[in-house]
């Protein structure tokens, strides 16, 4: 059965990826592309047997630009967040992905952004590509706050570059937890297991002005609470 979910799986991302491109081309308010990302994150759901069980949408305006931040311990978690933010949101991604034929082509085309995380410098310029896009395209963002995802499933310690864009943006945060996830895909592995994944927007969290190094600290671990507290066994 895992072999013929894989099958279905890789067909749907290589048409996916077709469409998609094709999309980012034609259409650079990028409108298609998101619906797009919507259509192909539900068919990888359903191929895969999961299902996706979403709260907290009633904590925010759907009509506002925000800076999502979560745990990530799946390669699940994106198509989930995809599917589930009701809001149009690009997501940053290690620029290596750019090697893979099809797949990592219509990511450069797209409006999500790409990060070298072999270079700092690389990395604040993301975040300026990323200020810019919220501002000039009501586009929220989405990181993955450890950088990578966890191998046990287990929360890891959050890095900066969220917390960083946040005091630079302007722009709310909403601490998003993923849950059930790493069960039905754990880092490192091919087997796809059957299950739920539970995705939970937290309350916005509006950055003070003028945030300096420590309030960027204070803030991160803050955020990193909520999302644990939100976490389904």
């Amino acid at each position: 059965m895992t072999y013929i979910k894989l099958f279905l799986i890789i067909i749907h991302t290589i048409i996916g990826s077709v469409i998609s491109a094709v999309f980012s081309l034609i259409d650079r308010s990028f409108r298609l592309f998101f619906w797009w990302s919507k259509v192909w994150s539900g068919g990888i759901l359903l191929f895969s047997g999961i299902k996706l069980k979403v709260s907290g949408l009633e904590n925010f305006d759907h009509s506002g630009t925000y800076i999502f931040v979560s745990n990530h311990s799946s390669q699940y978690d994106i198509p989930a967040v995809q599917y589930a933010a009701p809001v149009r949101v690009s997501i940053i991604y290690k620029k290596e992905l750019h090697k893979i034929p099809l797949f990592g082509w219509q990511l450069a085309l797209s409006p999500y952004i790409s990060i070298d995380r072999s270079k700092p410098e690389d990395a604040f310029r993301s975040i300026e590509k990323a200020k810019k896009l919220m501002s000039s395209r009501n586009i929220s963002v989405h990181l993955f706050a450890e950088g990578t995802r966890s191998k046990t499933g287990e929360i890891q310690p959050f890095k900066r570059g969220a917390f960083y864009l946040a005091a630079r943006a302007g722009f709310p945060i909403i601490p998003v937890t993923i849950s059930g996830a790493s069960k039905i895909l754990p880092k490192g592995t091919f087997k796809i297991k059957r299950g739920s994944i539970y995705i939970h927007f937290d309350k916005p969290v509006i950055p003070k002005a003028d945030l300096n190094k420590k309030d960027e600290i204070e803030l991160m671990q803050s955020v990193r609470d909520t999302v644990i507290s939100n976490v389904k066994e």
